[in-house]
């Protein structure tokens, strides 16, 4: 391999996660220097591909998943995830996946070992796994042996072999690769996505918010409660004020208008041999782009500003977290900072988006 590529297998158990940590920190100045992508996975079993991380590894994901084929209808691992998802999904997804070319990926929160690579160094990670099918309840019990996962997690090993490929393929190409497989117009997307949600959130709260003191005003609330029973009644909350989205938004569109015009150029030109080494060391940097050394607010171990664990959800991911808690805690002029801060740091992601695109010529 010409780069570094980290791969672990470990099972994610919190002793595992505690000694990835130690050794993350340990190594960091080197794993910033030298680490490309983090790949990892927890375990797998029979069914459908899973994979989370970073975005701008979206497409890359779905690269791999159209060659590998899936043991039990010899299509690709790609066409029954999204053969999974229209058939369970919900209705307003199904025009995004019979016509994206890419099927989303998830974002990663935490209970893992891509923690601390992503979340507190800024190193691309991705999470693969396969599941869905086998049956579980076994984890960490007397029934956890070699024996049930033979005959019910996946006999034969047939997602074994499917799950080797997988993520052989992946590590493969990433170091192999002459040009570094991220992609941006996806990533972009995403993010827009995510600032759609955060915005919409905040029209919720209010609304919520409205209806909850009118109920406390108009006595509904009381009224309405069992007269024998003991009631606490809610306090009123003070009035969802409008935040200044406007730096983000303008942000957003500034990331997509780079990232749609680098996408154009390099499927135009190509890279010079003297320019490939400049362009990877910039590719491997842009997931650093996205931390601050400050960290989140209150959470200074957590600098990746697009993905983190919720202080309140245990492994469960926060998407823009710094704005989306601080908007889930009420801290309206801490919402505006941090608006402020994710604008200016996507801004200075997109400004070097349009840098790299100069190194590819047509």
């Amino acid at each position: 391999p010409k780069r570094t590529i980290v791969y672990c297998a470990w099972d994610g158990e919190e002793e595992g996660l505690l000694g990835s940590t130690e050794w993350v920190e340990t190594h960091a100045e080197e794993l910033r220097r030298k680490a490309v992508v983090y790949l990892n996975s927890d375990g797998y079993g029979r069914g459908f591909l899973g994979a989370a991380g970073s975005h701008t590894l979206e497409r890359f994901v779905n690269q791999v998943a159209r060659d590998v084929v899936d043991p039990s209808y010899s299509i690709s691992v790609a066409d029954r995830l999204r053969a999974q998802r229209i058939a369970t999904g919900p209705a307003e997804d199904l025009k995004e996946l019979r016509e994206l070319g890419d099927i989303p990926i998830g974002s990663l929160g935490s209970g893992s070992d891509y923690t601390p690579f992503i979340q507190h160094l800024g190193i691309a990670a991705l999470n693969i796994g396969y599941g869905g099918e086998g049956e579980g309840g076994s984890y960490h019990s007397i029934y956890d042996s070699f024996d049930y996962y033979t005959r019910f997690i996946d006999p034969g090993f047939t997602y074994g072999v499917t799950f080797a490929q997988t993520t052989g393929r992946a590590t493969l190409r990433l170091a192999n690769a002459p040009v570094l497989p991220f992609e941006f117009s996806r990533f972009s997307a995403t993010i827009g996505q995510f600032l759609r949600e955060v915005s919409k959130l905040t029209e919720t709260m209010r609304e919520e918010t409205e209806e909850t003191n009118r109920r406390i005003r108009e006595h509904t609330l009381r009224w309405a409660a069992d007269p024998t029973g003991v009631l606490v009644l809610p306090s009123p909350k003070a009035p969802v004020p409008y935040l200044n989205f406007a730096p983000l938004q303008n942000a957003c569109a500034k990331l997509d208008e780079s990232a749609t015009a680098l996408e154009k150029t390099r499927a135009e030109g190509q890279v010079h041999v003297r320019d490939a080494k400049e362009l990877n060391r910039a590719l491997m940097n842009f997931e650093h782009l996205l931390t601050l050394p400050a960290g989140l607010p209150g959470r200074p171990w957590y600098v990746h500003q697009i993905y983190a664990p919720g202080q309140y959800t245990g492994y469960g991911v926060k998407t823009l977290p710094a704005v989306r808690e601080a908007i889930e805690l009420r801290q309206w002029s801490l919402a505006n900072e941090q608006i402020l801060v994710v604008a200016d740091l996507l801004e200075r992601y997109a400004a070097e988006i349009d840098r790299i695109g100069t190194l590819v010529r047509k």
